[in-house]
């Protein structure tokens, strides 16, 4: 089979036009054309008065060598190559040695949970939440109520944070073993639609996700795993080894003990916890860059004018999402963030007495307003240099004055964009409503953000509204705060994917540093699975 990438076609082209094209693009005769199957679908839309969709097809025709011969300098032809999972190791029949654990049942902790059950290690799964659908009521008993549950909400519980988000299933890591692919494909036996295996920027949604996430545990289990819910791991039992350790155990919350020597560490960016005990026990870790901001909405109408025109709500488009970035005057970048076309906005605190903000969507992506995180960079040196857990605090502090300026209730401030610009507090929303739950505050947003943060907002977002029509109008929204762009901090990792300094501790994923979003943490998950598969096996 050949792969054939880059093919672009009218936005309204027939059926039929797709073979003609083939042909043409490789130089053979439809009589050489033994079949074809659609990889993958994108579109350019830079002109926004001829569109284009973007093909990759897989294609069969008659002397395959002859056609990439000839075509061998051309970068959008080559062999399809093999994309399927191959596992490292699997274990013996009747296998019965000491069973792996995976702390957290996000991404990263449920692929590496999949690969090991699928490698016949029998994993242990423990997460401090519940499961999905209980997590998903205690999650909608804030929104709704304004009642947290600090273990069960939307960082902590079966499918992570991932679950309450838009589902984005891309990302921009290095994959050449294609295990994207096999992400994917596990999520389409597990119940999510086909297209998410060929639409160039796929997503599923949270409601689908939930059962996505039951199916995915239900095989696990019939392969041997074992989970264990509202279990936090409040310890690790640590053997010296000259200037390092060996895991030999987890102390968990109800005084029991777990006996391990190979543990995948995959709690996720919120699980402050969690990062308090590593650095009390003296595992290695270190700050990291992450970002702070706000939501910012706009109708979704707006978005599909300004990117694509007289073809917005053509049915082959879709919503319309967007990326900016712009590099302020005060060396600040200020970038937009974890775009959720058709979403809302969503509380996504961990803890009492803060306000966190975040973003979802269905996979309809049907509701009214886009938003985005409107975010700018920041970094330890210049902004938290106190040590490994210094962002956590930085966090902390900004969560804190953002729930002092709702009024309490896990109300959010808000502010028009036309009031923030002014350097005046908010007194009223305009024609954009908000979409936050339990509720927003207009106020002024400088109560709860950096003055360098403020400052580089306030200059990128006219910057922004050239780029995309009415994006700075003055009744377009924001929500803060938004300060969980990535974990504060990276649980240091070597080679082997274990932590620089204890033995059998698999750190991955969103909260040790080494991934973003759901895609790349469950390509992380799988990394691990086999590394941990690898190193059981070869004792």
């Amino acid at each position: 089979m050949i792969r054939l990438s880059g093919l672009s076609l009218p936005l309204d082209h027939p059926a039929e036009a797709i073979v003609p094209a083939i042909c043409a693009r490789l130089g053979v005769d439809a009589d050489r054309l033994r079949g074809w199957s659609l990889f993958k679908r994108g579109n350019d839309a830079r002109r926004k008065s001829a569109i284009l969709l973007v093909y990759t097809f897989d294609v069969d025709v008659t002397d395959e060598g002859e056609v990439l011969a000839r075509l061998a300098g051309d970068k959008d032809v080559r062999p399809t190559p093999d994309m399927a999972w191959h596992p490292p190791v699997h274990a013996p029949q009747g296998w019965s040695g000491k069973r792996p654990v995976v702390i957290g049942a996000g991404p990263c902790g449920l692929f590496a949970g999949l690969v090991l059950a699928q490698m016949g290690l029998r994993p242990i799964i423990v997460d401090r939440g519940k499961v999905v659908r209980q997590r998903t009521k205690d999650t909608w008993g804030l929104w709704r109520r304004g009642e947290l549950d600090p273990d069960s909400n939307v960082q902590f519980g079966e499918g992570g944070a991932g679950t309450f988000s838009d589902g984005k299933l891309y990302c921009r890591v290095k994959d050449p073993r294609f295990l994207g692919r096999k992400v994917l494909e596990e999520f389409v036996k597990a119940g999510a639609p086909d297209d998410i295996l060929w639409e160039a920027h796929p997503h599923i949604g949270t409601f689908r996700l939930v059962t996505m996430v039951e199916s995915l545990r239900a095989g696990i289990e019939a392969l041997g795993g074992e989970y264990r819910w509202q279990t936090r791991v409040d310890d690790l039992e640590l053997e010296r080894r000259g200037d390092s350790y060996a895991l030999r155990g987890l102390h968990l919350h109800d005084g029991s003990f777990l006996e391990a020597d190979h543990v995948v560490l995959a709690v996720g960016h919120s699980a402050r916890p969690t990062f308090e005990m590593l650095h009390a026990r003296g595992v290695h870790l270190e700050a990291k860059p992450f970002s702070i901001g706000v939501r910012i909405e706009h109708p979704q109408a707006w978005i599909d004018a300004a990117r694509y025109g007289r073809f917005a709500k053509h049915p082959d488009l879709g919503p319309a999402a967007y990326s900016l970035v712009h590099h302020a005057s005060n060396e600040r970048t200020v970038y937009s963030f974890c775009m959720c076309p058709g979403g809302r906005v969503v509380a996504a605190t961990s803890e009492e007495g803060r306000v966190v903000t975040n973003g979802m969507s269905q996979y309809s992506r049907a509701e009214f307003n886009a938003n985005a995180g409107f975010v700018v960079a920041i970094d330890p040196a210049r902004d938290y240099p106190d040590g490994p857990l210094a962002g956590i605090e930085f966090q902390r502090k900004w969560e804190s004055l953002a729930f002092a300026a709702g009024g309490g209730g896990y109300k959010a401030p808000g502010q028009r964009v036309g009031d923030f610009l002014a350097g005046r507090a908010s007194t009223a929303l305009g024609s954009v409503q908000p979409s936050y739950k339990p509720g927003v505050t207009p106020t002024d947003l400088s109560q709860c953000l950096p003055d360098f943060a403020i400052e580089a907002m306030r200059e990128a977002l006219p910057v922004f509204g050239r780029q995309i029509a009415r994006y700075d109008d003055p009744d377009v929204i924001m929500t803060g705060v938004e300060t969980r762009t990535s974990s504060p901090l990276r649980i240091t990792r070597g080679k082997d994917l274990q932590s620089l300094n204890v033995a059998g501790l698999f750190p991955g994923g969103e909260g040790a540093g080494y991934a973003g979003g759901i895609l790349s943490a469950a390509i992380d998950g799988i990394k691990l699975g086999e590394a941990v598969a690898q190193s059981i096996l070869a004792q």
